[in-house]
This record gives C-alpha cells, structure tokens and sequence, in this order.
C-alpha cells in the first residue's frame, strides 16, 4: 500500500495515523532515515534495524555443534595448567 507524508515547518515528517498504528510507531519513537543508492529515503524503527543487524550477523556466524560449557572449562582448566606449571617452575628456580 502506498502513503503519502507531509514535510511541515521545520522539516518534521508527518507520518500517516493508519501507518503509524500499523508499525506500532508512537510519539516519541526514534527512527532511522537512510539514503539509498537512488537518493531516495528509507524510514525504519530501531526494532527493524536491530533485526536486519541481528540476520546480518547470523549469515556471518559458523554453525557450532559443540558445548560452548565445555570448551569454556577445557579452556579454563588448560590456563590453570598452565599457571601452575609456571607456578611450580617458578618454585624450583627460587629454591636452588
């Protein structure tokens, strides 16, 4: 469906009632306006950028069939070997 908006003084956008309501736009709301390729406007609630972001992100993303709990602890458990190694070598140099 096509709409049409008003530009009235000071350059504030007057965006159709039945559109707002529709969106779920209410006063006060922030929106985003981008320029796109052809010079037009594109106007978008911050929840539609948040999800393009977010489907952006997820095309980028690898699939993980893993436990993220448990590489966190192998992860955990390997620095704590590690320090105490160093810990114990540490102890041996200072005692000679």
């Amino acid at each position: 469906m096509t709409y049409h908006a008003k530009v009235i003084a000071g350059g504030k956008i007057v965006i159709p009632a039945d559109l707002r309501r529709e969106l779920g736009i209410k006063e006060g709301d922030s929106l985003v306006v981008e320029r796109d390729a052809d010079g037009g406007l594109s106007i978008k609630t911050y929840a539609q950028v948040v999800r393009e972001v977010q489907r952006d992100f997820a095309a980028m993303s690898k699939p993980y069939s893993g436990s993220l709990v448990d590489d966190l602890l192998a992860e955990r458990r390997a620095e704590a070997a590690r320090e105490e190694a160093e810990h114990e070598e540490w102890l041996a140099r200072h005692r000679a």
